[in-house]
Order: structure tokens, then sequence, then C-alpha cells
């Protein structure tokens, strides 16, 4: 199938019509945990202590089994934007 019929087929579905550029600029934006680990620097172990964050949950996380709930979200932006003052933070 070559991308132009790809795109015709994903057009043509009345139940599942791709997102619009204005509906995707819009949408919120999830922290994407392995990438905030990774860029960190930080094996599984590392974050899930550093950050208390249980190994189990962490992993079911990152492997899509489980998605992070709202408080879980807000988290993740934080350790995103400030990575040192939160584990600072923790330690205290």
């Amino acid at each position: 199938m070559t991308d132009e019929e790809a795109e015709a087929k994903a057009l043509s579905d009345p139940d599942n019509p791709p997102m619009t550029e204005e509906q995707i600029r819009s949408a919120p934006r999830m922290p994407r945990v392995k990438v905030i680990r990774r860029a960190l620097g930080l094996t599984q172990e590392e974050f899930s202590a550093r950050y208390r964050i249980p190994l189990g949950t962490l992993r079911d996380w990152e492997q899509g089994r489980s998605e992070p709930d709202q408080p879980a979200r807000a988290y993740l932006k934080v350790i995103a934007v400030d990575p040192e003052g939160t584990a600072k933070a923790l330690v205290a």
C-alpha cells in the first residue's frame, strides 16, 4: 500500500478520522517517562529510587501497560523541568 492509499483509507474511515493539524497542536502533551529517564541518564532502578516511583509502576508506564494518572503526570512534568530540584526536595 502506498502512502497515498493509506492516507485515503484513513480519511475514509468514519469511525476514526485522522486528527487535524489544529487538533494535534491543541492536544495536551503527556510527558514520556522513558524519554525523561533516558535524558537524565538513569536506569529504571535509579529513576525509581531517586523519584520514589515504584519500579513496577515505572515499568508499566514505560511498556504501555498503564498510564500515569493526573497527579503522576503533574509530577513527571516537575521532574522534566527541574530534575535536580525535585530530587533535592525528596531528600529534605
